[in-house]
């Protein structure tokens, strides 16, 4: 049997590389994975040999220790691989193809499904709506930093490259189309970012380099991106972006300097729960980013919330917040006639789109969020620079396709 080595997530702030079973066509139980999910045959799925998977914003929460996550859980929902083995039920997906996986698991076949609501998908996760690989509460489906991974419903789930050497040559930026560069998109469609709109994005990590980008991409005259950080403010400004240092106080006054007014058309939330207030000593405050996003953004605008809150933080700053619940100006927001986005980015509504925007060199999305190559064993190394504030979109390169 071919081996299958595995990030997985040990204790807060511990990462280890650890041997896995290779994937069978039926879900086994293991850490995370819903009782009721146990012994789920999936002869629709087909078996990945993972291409690149990548270290995403997401995870961090998880090896901070700010969910519920269980030990040896493995991590993992920005895949793009090669298919090695396919289900009896697959029709279309053929072995050799190299696929973008979306990292909400959607089963094609219910009521969401069907009206393109991939990321509260109701067949895949007996706890709620919507599902992801290696990840806390997601149904238990085994993430894919590793060496081979099951994807389910591959016929609908699998975004399939039209060209094999032409993907290989631009994986670096096809990897960014399982999560961050269509949660990006979304952010930025769902603020109504369009031609000539001033969009803020709050947060420089990789999802809000990727919103960034995607604003530019949709027309926006003026992409302003805030930050505590200030070599991620770097990353921003090189490709074009406007820059909020927050260490030097709240986003409205230096807004202003940059545009005349203390306000933005459209406001993009990169961070989400872990946020903190503004200023050089700034404490964890999680509201932060969406009361100042009601602030800055024109009334009857939108706000585009990709940044993850949670139900369950065990590291919350009050009782409040550690159950997701938040004191926010709703107040504001109302009075504002403005509207909210939040949930899951439904990737397959994008994925197709960007990928063409890729193959046909309209955009860099590696180059803007600096993506890198490591090796699988690397991976702990990753984990520990990119918490440390790296500007940096970590790819894990578990087969060496990569070079």
């Amino acid at each position: 049997m071919t081996g299958n080595k595995a990030v997985a997530y040990k204790a807060p702030g511990q990462v280890e590389l650890i041997d896995i079973d290779y994937p069978t066509f039926e879900l086994k139980d293991g850490p995370g994975v819903n009782p009721a999910n146990v012994g789920r045959a999936v002869n629709h799925g087909v078996i990945l040999k993972t291409v690149a998977t990548n270290i995403c914003g997401s995870d961090q929460h998880m090896v901070r220790g700010r969910t519920t996550a269980p030990a040896n859980l493995v991590l993992g929902h920005e895949i793009t691989g090669e298919v090695v083995e396919v289900g009896s039920d697959v029709e279309f997906i053929k072995v050799g193809d190299i696929c973008s996986v979306p990292f909400n698991i959607a089963c094609g076949r219910c009521r969401n499904c069907k009206e393109r609501k991939t990321g509260i998908c109701l067949n895949v996760n007996p706890d709620r709506p919507g599902s992801a690989y290696g990840y806390v509460d997601m149904g238990g489906w085994v993430g894919g930093q590793a060496n081979y991974v099951l994807v389910p419903y591959a016929d609908w789930n699998l975004l399939k490259f039209p060209d094999r050497d032409q993907a290989l040559e631009k994986m670096l930026d096809l990897t960014m189309l399982s999560d961050i560069f269509p949660t990006g998109f979304h952010g930025a469609v769902t603020a109504g970012v369009g031609v000539g709109s001033t969009v803020y994005v709050a947060g420089a990590g990789p999802v809000g380099l990727a919103a960034a980008t995607s604003a530019q991409l949709l027309g926006a005259a003026v992409v302003i991106v805030g930050d505590m950080n200030e070599d991620r403010l770097a990353q921003a400004r090189s490709f074009g972006c406007e820059t909020v240092d927050l260490t030097k106080g709240g986003p409205a006054e230096q807004i202003e300097q940059l545009l005349g007014v203390p306000e933005v058309d459209c406001g993009v939330d990169a961070v989400g729960f872990e946020a903190r207030g503004h200023g050089h000593d700034a404490k964890e405050a999680p509201a932060t980013v969406l009361n100042s996003l009601m602030e800055i953004t024109a009334a009857g605008g939108a706000l585009g919330i990709p940044g993850l809150y949670v139900t369950g933080d065990p590291g919350g700053v009050d009782s409040a917040a550690q159950k997701g619940a938040l004191s926010l100006s709703l107040g504001t927001g109302w009075a504002k006639s403005l509207s909210f986005t939040t949930g899951q980015c439904p990737v397959m509504k994008y994925n197709r789109q960007l990928m063409m925007a890729i193959l046909h060199d309209r955009v860099s999305i590696a180059k803007n969020v600096n993506a890198k190559a490591i090796t699988l064993e690397e991976a702990p190394r990753g984990y520990a620079e990119f918490d440390a504030g790296a500007a940096t979109k970590y790819v894990l390169n578990p087969n060496g396709y990569l070079g």
